[in-house]
């Protein structure tokens, strides 16, 4: 079998400087800022522990700005994770599991306040947007599943 590994989501943005901003105001990693005249620019990002990166520029791509979402963050502690974001200037819903236990639902549709009883792994979100409104998850995941 061959590996495939996530290597880089881009996001689609309307201004690349507030999306410049933000991510570095959330802590990730800015790894290139690179132009080439006035219709291409890409900005490379990676999340403090992550192996998949996210790009943001200008001329990389055709979907609309703000239309990607729930890109999952995991976490070992999705309270302090929150609290990261939530003192780094950044709204965050509140912590939430979903109803049915299995995977969240879309929009907000059968979330139920608080963390996932027993705390069981892959179980809590909270949520947060970019600037443009790309939609990111918070997940906990404390203990992963087999052949993760």
């Amino acid at each position: 079998m061959v590996d495939y590994q996530l290597e880089l989501i881009v996001l689609p943005v309307a201004d690349v400087d507030r999306s410049k901003e933000f991510f570095k105001r959330i802590g990730f990693r800015e790894d290139l800022d690179y132009i080439d005249g006035e219709d291409f620019r890409v900005v490379h990002f990676t999340p403090p522990g992550s192996p998949c990166s996210i790009v943001v520029g200008t001329g990389i791509g055709t979907a609309a700005p703000g239309s990607v979402e729930n890109i999952h963050l995991t976490v070992k502690d999705i309270e302090e994770a929150r609290a990261d974001l939530v003192g780094r200037g950044v709204e965050v819903s509140e912590i939430f599991h979903d109803e049915d236990g299995v995977f969240h639902h879309a929009g907000t549709a059968k979330r139920v306040p608080g963390l996932y009883p027993g705390r069981a792994s892959y179980g809590s979100f909270a949520s947060f947007t970019d600037p443009d409104g790309n939609g990111f998850l918070l997940q906990e995941v404390t203990e992963r599943y087999p052949g993760r």
